[in-house]
C-alpha cells in the first residue's frame, strides 16, 4: 500500500511540475520551435513514445517523413510515461494557453471527445477522402473516430490490450502446464507461482492496474456484458461487476511491488523473476526488439502470451492517432505528417517494431510474424470490446474518476466501495 501511495504522488507531482513549466520529459515542448538552423520548417510532432520499441517505431516514420518532405524537419515533443497521462496533463495545458503542437497523439475513439467537444482539432474528413482512407480503413474503425460524419484523427496502428505475458520457464517450475484459460485456472497457477517464489504477477505504475482491472472486467464478463457496461443505463452495480471486482481485488493480491512503468514491469517476466503479466502488445516490440531497442529475448523461450484468462475469442483493441490541432503553428507540415502516419509505408515501419498492427487493411502481411501474425488472425475473426485504459470506452474524465478509484483501492482493498465508486464515475460521465 505504502508504495502505491508514494508511486501516486510522485505521479502527481510529476504531471503538476509538467503543466506548471510546460517541460518536463520532454523540455522541447515548451520551445514551440517554427524553423531550425538550416530554415527548414519544423513539425512538432507531440507523443509518449520514448520508450524501446515504440521510439524506434517513431523514428521510423520519421525517417519516411523527412525524406517525404525535405524541407520540414521533424520535431520530438514526446512525454515520457506509460499509458500518456503526463503528456496529457502537459498538452492540456498547451491546448489551454493557445500554443498547441502542430500534431498530437492520442487514442482513436471516446478519448478525443473532449478536444472535439471544446474545438480544439480540425475536421480530417477532407483529407479522408483526398487519400481514399474510407476504403482502406475498416468500417468500425472509421465510425469509431467519427462524430456526427465527421473524422478528427488517423489512426496509425491497432493495439491489442488483453494480452498474457508469461515466462514458460518459470511456470515449468511451478508446475503449471499452460496458459491459464479461465480466472479460475488464473488464480491457481499464481497460488503455485508463489509457493515457488517468484513474484506470479508484475505490476508497474498505477495505470496498469487499470490495465488489469479492464482485463478482469472482460474475462469475467465476457464481450457482450463488458461493451454493455458503456452505455448509458448500465448497471454498474450488478452481481456481475461484483464478481468480476472479487476476481480483481483475488489477482491483485498476487501482485509483486509495483514497478516505475510497464517496461520494468514486463522486463521482470523476461528475465525469469516474475511469471505473468498483464499488457497490451506493445510489449512484444519491447520483448523482441535487439538489446539497442528491446531486450532481445527469444519468444516461446524467454516468452510467451496468450490471451488473458477469459478473454479467448475477444480483441481488446485500442488505436494510437495523430490529430490536426486548430491553430498549429505549421498546418501543412502537420498534413504532411499525417498523411505519411496514414500511408501503406508508414504505417508498415513503424508498427513492426511498435509492437502493433496497422490500421490499413492492405498491410504487407509479411512483415508481421510470431506474435503480430496471430494479432493480424485474431483482429479479423474476433469480437472487439473497447479498452478503458486507452481511450476506446471511456472518455478522459470517466477514466480519470476509475483511475482514482481503482487508486483508492489499492490501498483499501475495499471491493464494495471499488464497485460504488465506479458505479458513481458511470452515472456522472457515461453519455
Amino acid at each position: 500500500m505504502r508504495r502505491w501511495l508514494v508511486a501516486a504522488s510522485i505521479t502527481m507531482v510529476s504531471v503538476l511540475g509538467l503543466a506548471a513549466c510546460g517541460g518536463g520529459g520532454g523540455e522541447q515542448t515548451a520551445q514551440s520551435p517554427s524553423a531550425d538552423s538550416g530554415g527548414k520548417q519544423q513539425v512538432e510532432v507531440f507523443s509518449w513514445w520514448t520508450g524501446p520499441g515504440e521510439a524506434d517505431g517513431l523514428a521510423a516514420m520519421r525517417k519516411i517523413f523527412e525524406e517525404k518532405n525535405p524541407t520540414y524537419t521533424f520535431f520530438d515533443a514526446a512525454v515520457a510515461g506509460g499509458s500518456g497521462d503526463k503528456a496529457k496533463a502537459l498538452l492540456q495545458s498547451k491546448l489551454q494557453a493557445g500554443t498547441p503542437p502542430d500534431t498530437f497523439q492520442g487514442h482513436a475513439g471516446a478519448e478525443l471527445q473532449g478536444y472535439i467537444k471544446a474545438g480544439n482539432l480540425e475536421d480530417l474528413t477532407a483529407l479522408y477522402d483526398e487519400l481514399k482512407l474510407k476504403e482502406v480503413f475498416p468500417e468500425q474503425l472509421v465510425e469509431q473516430i467519427s462524430v456526427e460524419g465527421k473524422i478528427y484523427s488517423v489512426p496509425v496502428n491497432i493495439h491489442r490490450s488483453n494480452v498474457l505475458w508469461f515466462n514458460p520457464g518459470v511456470l515449468k517450475e511451478a508446475g503449471v502446464a499452460g496458459a491459464p484459460k479461465t480466472i479460475d485456472e488464473f488464480v491457481a497457477a499464481l497460488e503455485k507461482v508463489k509457493a515457488k517464489g517468484k513474484i506470479p504477477l508484475s505490476i508497474g505504475a498505477e495505470w496498469t492496474a487499470t490495465h488489469v482491472l479492464e482485463n478482469v472486467l472482460l474475462g469475467s464478463m465476457g464481450a457482450d456484458a463488458y461493451n454493455a457496461l458503456f452505455k448509458p443505463g448500465a448497471d454498474w452495480n450488478s452481481p456481475q461487476v461484483t464478481t468480476a471486482l472479487q476476481n480483481f481485488a483475488k489477482i491483485m493480491e498476487y501482485a509483486g511491488d509495483p514497478q516505475d512503468d510497464w517496461q520494468p514491469a514486463a522486463k521482470q517476466v523476461a528475465d525469469g523473476e516474475a511469471a505473468f503479466n498483464i499488457m497490451g502488445d506493445w510489449a512484444y516490440g519491447y520483448f523482441h526488439n535487439p538489446p539497442e531497442g528491446g531486450l532481445g529475448k527469444k519468444s516461446k523461450t524467454d516468452f510467451d502470451w496468450a490471451p488473458v484468462p477469459g478473454t479467448e475469442g475477444t480483441y481488446m483493441w485500442l488505436s494510437d492517432s495523430f490529430t490536426l490541432p486548430k491553430g498549429a503553428k505549421n498546418r501543412e507540415g502537420a498534413e504532411a505528417w499525417l498523411k505519411v502516419a496514414a500511408s501503406k509505408e508508414g504505417q508498415d515501419a513503424f508498427n513492426p517494431l511498435k509492437g502493433s498492427i496497422p490500421a490499413r487493411k492492405d498491410a504487407d502481411e509479411s512483415l508481421y510474424t510470431d506474435y503480430l501474425a496471430d494479432a493480424l488472425k485474431d483482429w479479423s475473426s474476433n469480437k472487439l470490446a473497447g479498452s478503458i485504459q486507452h481511450g476506446v470506452a471511456v472518455n478522459q474524465p470517466w477514466l480519470a474518476a476509475i483511475n482514482e478509484q481503482v487508486g483508492l483501492f489499492l490501498g483499501t482493498k475495499d471491493v464494495k466501495a471499488l464497485q460504488q465508486g465506479l458505479a458513481d464515475a458511470a452515472t456522472a460521465n457515461a453519455q
